[in-house]
């Protein structure tokens, strides 16, 4: 006996649950599968070290599903000021694009629980928890997974939301360039002694990009792109604390470490396609981005944003030309911003060849003094 529905989701986290809350309000029947057991919409003490930069448009699309967190705990960026390795500089802010913010600070814990408190009522949503998929069948017919618990479900559409190492990828025959870039994401929050005056603050130091986005109060989470993560994990709080300090130059005082650092691999993959016949993938299933312009979540939003509206008033959410209407949409935004990530991680890395550091410490400096131009990042900062 099977459970049918129109659209499957898997994968429970941000961009998956979102989509699902947006189907709900399309009024379409949908199931959601969630591997992990644990209660997503309850909040755990302490300062979550994974947080998120939401676009405004981003933000937006939250409010939209009644799904955007209260202020409490969103940290604010007003302005950024990014330095390079060699004396480069460029500064600006949300009022260069007219903008209320550049984006807001959120924990992913803290977005997380305000989605599926959401999801918890949403009529149309069967939350399946604790349970993962063991096989996947699709053609241009029909597409179905079978559960752990030897339960079949079929829908019109199977989603991936299910990560860089999604299930769903590669049970479809999606083939993906994954391309390591030998760098880990360091991540942890601080207190700081001075205020952060709501700027996100970057350092390309060479060998690493540090990131200090400002949270609540006097509170910066830091983000760090190295290739030795290793002796910045095995520091206590106090000798981290003062390593990250010393490596943003002081820039707020001295700092005191919240939360325990964690690491995370950084890859670029780039999945071939983004459909395959009634399969669709979102979020880090479907590309990712290296961190340094914090934009891989607002990449995941906007996919299930996009398929979403594509989906509307679809009477097969399934139908080929549906989910091609869909991959041509997202594909150009998508490609853009790993290109241009990409590029300027290989920029600020590329010491052998002479002069190139001087180029482009240069190329902040002339960036910074042009005011039409620092106009077109920030609006492509927010989403302009």
């Amino acid at each position: 006996m099977s459970d049918k529905f129109d659209v499957i989701v898997v994968g429970g986290g941000l961009v998956g649950a979102a989509l699902a809350l947006a189907l709900d309000k399309q009024g379409r029947r949908v199931a959601l599968v969630e591997g992990q057991a644990e209660r997503f919409d309850a909040l755990e003490e302490g300062w979550d070290a994974r947080i998120y930069a939401v676009s405004p448009a981003n933000r937006a699309f939250l409010q939209q599903l009644g799904a955007w967190p209260d202020a409490s705990r969103l940290g604010v960026i007003g302005s950024m000021d990014v330095r390079g390795d060699q004396g480069g500089q460029i500064a600006f802010s949300a009022a260069d694009a007219g903008a209320e913010a550049l984006a807001w600070i959120a924990e992913n814990r803290w977005m997380l629980a305000t989605i599926w408190q959401r999801l918890q009522q949403a009529s149309g949503v069967t939350l399946l928890s604790g349970v993962r998929p063991q096989r996947l069948r699709h053609s241009a017919r029909e597409a179905a997974i079978v559960l752990d618990d030897g339960r079949e479900l079929q829908a019109q559409l199977i989603v991936g939301a299910d990560g860089a190492n999604s299930w769903v990828r590669q049970q479809s025959g999606i083939a993906a360039s994954i391309k390591p870039y030998g760098h880990s994401g360091v991540v942890a929050n601080f207190a700081c002694a001075k205020p952060h005056g709501n700027i996100a603050r970057q350092w390309f130091l060479g060998d690493g990009i540090l990131a200090w986005l400002p949270m609540p109060g006097n509170r910066i989470s830091m983000v760090w792109s190295t290739s030795q993560p290793e002796p910045l994990l095995a520091l206590d709080g106090a000798r981290l604390a003062a390593a990250v300090a010393a490596a943003g130059d002081h820039a707020l005082g001295e700092l005191t470490l919240l939360s325990p650092a964690a690491a995370f691999p950084l890859r670029l993959i780039t999945p071939d396609n983004v459909i395959a016949e009634r399969v669709a993938l979102v979020g880090d299933a479907a590309h990712t981005v290296h961190p340094l312009a914090g934009q891989g979540v607002n990449l995941g939003f906007q996919d299930a944003a996009r398929l979403a509206a594509v989906l509307a008033g679809a009477r097969d959410c399934g139908e080929w030309l549906t989910l091609r209407r869909y991959e041509r949409t997202r594909k150009e935004a998508v490609r853009t911003m790993q290109l241009t990530c990409d590029a300027l991680f290989q920029l600020f890395h590329a010491k052998q060849a002479p002069g190139l550091a001087w180029l482009r410490n240069a190329g902040l400096n002339l960036t910074n003094r042009l005011p039409l131009i620092k106009k077109q990042l920030a609006r492509h900062a927010v989403g302009f």
